[in-house]
């Protein structure tokens, strides 16, 4: 895990009586196949109509990708650092964290674009001195047409918004990882982003962002994370992931994600929001669905199919998850 109890030079919260508190935006990347959806991430946050602190780009044990952008980005206009910490998400992001100058750290993917006005949503909310963390809204941007089968309750499954989130602010347990953001000390005092956790080049693993929000609450009771859907980022969804594999090998990772979750945060905190979302919005996704196909959509009981298997294998995922963790222990 990435530990730095000192705040860093220029960081802290920022006195809501002051001047508006700056924000320092982290790109993390490790493909070289990535490399046109980067720049095109990079110019999204040099475009904000509130202008960014700084843009960081994070890259992950990639010396090649790394050259690249320094031959890009000559100038000072993008800070380039490298993941020391273990290959991975979650390293990547703390370098971006240690780089960072401003009084919040907000995080955007490599594959994703934000509207120009996302900061300018998304900042505000910081006002409130009880906001440790705030994020917006992500939309698909499909290179191919949507699937009729995959299902607007699992867009999750491509790093989106999904159906069953709020649609207006609220708070929640924790923002998507793609488009979110920190106050500065608060990540310096709970350490960053555990390491043993979310994403590496394997099974697409998650959940670093709910661990992170869940300690973050739990070391400062009272603190809140909201939720800004106004500030919105356009999400790319590649052609590899509108197929039935990528879907349940993404669900089986989320699965495994959230056994090792609830073993470091509890189950109480680590499945609070999944509860209402396999009781309640699931079971009206698969009615929909099949009142679709009754209605004459072809694509309704595919996405009736898909929210049904798509839950089993998650909570398939999760079993197997604790089983191994509970052989090990």
């Amino acid at each position: 895990m990435h530990v730095n109890d000192a705040p860093s030079a220029g960081g802290g919260t920022p006195d809501p009586g002051t001047a508006s508190p700056t924000v320092s935006v982290v790109i993390s990347a490790y493909s070289d196949e990535r490399w046109d959806a980067l720049r095109d991430a990079v110019a999204s946050v040099q475009r904000q109509t509130r202008p960014a602190h700084e843009v960081i780009v994070a890259v992950d044990h990639n010396q090649a990708l790394l050259e690249q952008a320094r031959g890009t980005w000559r100038d000072d206009s993008v800070v380039l650092v490298e993941n020391t910490e273990p290959q991975g998400l979650s390293g990547a992001r703390n370098a971006g964290i240690t780089a960072a100058t401003g009084d919040i750290v907000a995080f955007l993917d490599d594959d994703a674009a934000a509207d120009p006005d996302w900061l300018e949503h998304l900042v505000p909310v910081f006002a409130d001195p009880a906001v440790v963390s705030a994020g917006g809204s992500l939309s698909p941007a499909w290179l191919e047409p949507r699937p009729a089968w995959f299902p607007r309750e699992f867009d999750w499954v491509i790093g989106c918004s999904y159906t069953g989130m709020p649609t207006t602010v609220a708070e929640v347990r924790n923002a998507i990882g793609a488009n979110m953001a920190f106050r500065r000390d608060a990540l310096d005092a709970v350490g960053g982003f555990h390491s043993g956790i979310g994403r590496d080049r394997g099974l697409p693993m998650g959940c670093e962002e709910t661990e992170i929000s869940i300690r973050l609450r739990q070391r400062r009771p009272g603190a809140r994370i909201v939720y800004e859907p106004a500030a919105h980022v356009r999400h790319l969804v590649t052609p590899g992931r509108g197929t039935w594999n990528y879907f349940f090998t993404r669900c089986w990772a989320e699965g495994r994600s959230k056994a090792l979750l609830t073993d470091l945060v509890g189950s109480g905190d680590g499945l609070s929001t999944e509860r209402t979302y396999a009781t309640r919005t699931l079971p009206l996704g698969v009615l929909h669905g099949l009142r679709d196909a009754l209605h004459g959509d072809g694509g309704g009981l595919g996405r009736a199919a898909a929210i049904t298997g798509g839950l089993l294998v998650t909570a398939a995922g999760y079993l197997r998850g604790m089983l191994a963790r509970g052989r090990a222990a």
